[in-house]
This record gives C-alpha cells, sequence and structure tokens, in this order.
C-alpha cells in the first residue's frame, strides 16, 4: 500500500517560515504552518491563546527517493541550527489513503481584527453579521492564516483598504491577502508570485471566495509588475525581510503611486530598522509599526 513520510517540527515564529522554506524543496506534496495547543472547539470561545509556537508539517512520498530525502532534511536543519535553536525533526508514516486529510485537521477557523474570520474549507462555520468570511484551502501554497506575519498582513488591511483602490499582493502564496482586499472593498487586486503552485492556489481560493472577478492572479516577479508600468493605491507584501530589503534595492517603492500606502510583513523585531531604512532608499516613508511575539509589520507611505 502506498506511503507517505511526515515531517514536523515544533518552533516559535521566528523559525517557523525558515524551516517551512527549507521543507518546500524536497516536501513536493505539501508544507503547513499550523498554531500549536488550540483545543477542539475552542477557536471561537473567546479562550484561543496567543500563537507561542507554531508547527510545520511536510510530506513526501515514501518510494526509493525517501531516505535520502530524509538525509538532506536532516542536514538542512543542523545548518539552520547554527542560527537558530533547532529541535530535532519528528518523523511519521502516513497510510495513502489518510494522507490528503492528515494535515487538515490541524486547522481550525480564526478570528483576526474587527470583523475577519477565516475558515478551513472544510469547515463550516456560524459567522457573525457583520463577519468578512475567508474561506480557504492553502493546497501546497503558503498563507493558512495561522503564522503571525499573515495574521499581521489581515489586520493591516483591514486599517488600509479603502473602497476601489487597486492593490499588489507581491508574493501572493494561496491568495488570502488579496481575497481579504477584495473583500474589504478593493477594487482590482494584482497578485503575484514566483511559484506557479501559489498562482493555481490563489486563483481557485477566488473563485471559491466569489471575487474572482477582481482578482488577477499571474506568475511574475518584482521586475514584471515595474516593467508592467502600472502602480497601486495599496501594496502588501508578506516575504521575508532579506528579500524586502533586495526589493527595495531593485526600486520596490516604484509599485507605490504617490500618496499610496504599503504593507511589509515577514520582518523579525530585530530586522525593523534594516527594513525601514530600505524602505526610505526606495521611497516609502514607514508611518507605524505593530507586534505579534516577535514578528513585525510596517506600514509606509509615498509622499506625493
Amino acid at each position: 500500500m502506498p506511503q507517505w513520510v511526515e515531517v514536523s517540527m515544533r518552533v516559535d515564529g521566528e523559525a517557523a517560515e525558515a524551516i517551512a522554506q527549507e521543507l518546500q524543496k524536497w516536501c513536493h506534496q505539501g508544507v503547513a504552518i499550523e498554531q500549536a495547543d488550540i483545543e477542539e472547539g475552542k477557536w471561537d470561545d473567546g479562550d484561543t491563546p496567543p500563537v507561542s509556537a507554531l508547527i510545520v508539517r511536510g510530506y513526501f512520498y515514501n518510494d526509493s527517493e525517501a531516505e535520502e530525502k530524509r538525509f538532506q532534511i536532516e542536514r538542512s536543519m543542523s545548518f539552520l541550527n547554527m542560527m537558530l535553536p533547532m529541535p530535532k525533526p519528528e518523523w511519521k508514516i502516513v497510510a495513502d489513503e489518510d494522507w490528503a486529510d492528515a494535515w487538515k485537521k490541524h486547522y481550525h477557523p480564526v478570528r483576526l481584527g474587527q470583523r475577519i474570520l477565516i475558515r478551513p474549507l472544510w469547515v463550516e462555520v456560524e459567522p457573525q453579521a457583520d463577519d468578512i468570511v475567508i474561506a480557504l484551502d492553502p493546497g501546497m501554497a503558503f498563507g493558512t492564516g495561522t503564522h503571525p506575519t499573515t495574521q499581521l498582513c489581515l489586520e493591516a488591511l483591514e486599517r488600509q483598504v479603502t473602497p476601489s483602490i487597486d492593490v499588489l499582493d507581491l508574493g501572493c502564496g494561496s491568495g488570502i491577502l488579496s481575497i481579504a482586499a477584495a473583500k474589504l472593498g478593493a477594487g482590482k487586486i494584482i497578485a503575484v508570485d514566483i511559484d506557479q503552485l501559489a498562482v493555481d492556489a490563489t486563483v481557485e481560493n477566488a473563485g471559491v471566495n466569489g471575487v474572482a472577478d477582481k482578482i488577477h492572479a499571474y506568475r511574475g516577479t518584482l521586475e514584471t509588475v515595474i516593467t508592467s508600468a502600472r502602480r497601486f493605491d495599496l501594496v502588501v507584501v508578506n516575504i521575508l525581510a532579506k528579500i524586502i530589503i533586495e526589493m527595495c534595492d531593485q526600486h520596490l517603492g516604484d509599485t507605490v503611486r504617490p500618496g499610496g500606502k504599503a504593507i511589509f510583513s515577514g520582518i523579525i523585531h530585530e530586522q525593523t530598522e534594516a527594513v525601514e531604512a530600505a524602505l526610505r532608499k526606495t521611497g516609502l516613508e514607514p508611518t507605524a509599526r505593530y507586534q505579534q511575539t516577535d514578528w513585525m509589520v510596517i506600514e509606509a507611505v509615498r509622499p506625493h
């Protein structure tokens, strides 16, 4: 009977994104980041604890290459351990018929900000009258609403989106931020990612949420956007600080219209000053910071 290998690691928020990026090199059948220690039925009764630990899970086929992939993953984690404290990966064999649902049981609906309610596609909820509900199946793309960087971005979008604005979601992942912008009232959203799997997930999730007419997703880079001459009222970038800084050297600020705004996440607290300095060099002026655990979101504006 066919089987899958599951690798999982329980870490804090600082390490989760780095581990997920590494696992994606070998776990081509999916990588998931989930919030730990949420009891069944506790997600919406006011008792949900703040994010203190995350679990990163990846899957790959248990075939003749499995042992080599396990070796490469453990080797990669040992290198990461030189920079951040890392637990040893935990391994488990999952039967083929159980694999498709193995990671889904760990996701629960999440409430954020004033009105945003994210629910896994396979979980039904009773929304409140003014809830903005996002139904999500992340597939093999990043962005499930459980990671602090995504949550900070969603709360920033709730503050910044105004009716009919044009939005760029650079590094769209599952499309969760594009969908939120659409449901918050944005006019048109361009969603861009270097990974075709992310583009496909964004298109599918936009359709499920009834906002496909507002979101145009395609595979591309910052250069693709800049050379298109499109400029936006609001740009949201949830990637990593290092990449944001590199993008600033590549004229990231040019994607924002004069008077427009931008949201940046994927930033550890210690990286905030470096990111803000890079934003100023690219023509953006930081206006606010918000923090969750060790993670920061920066809001900025491009002066007229």
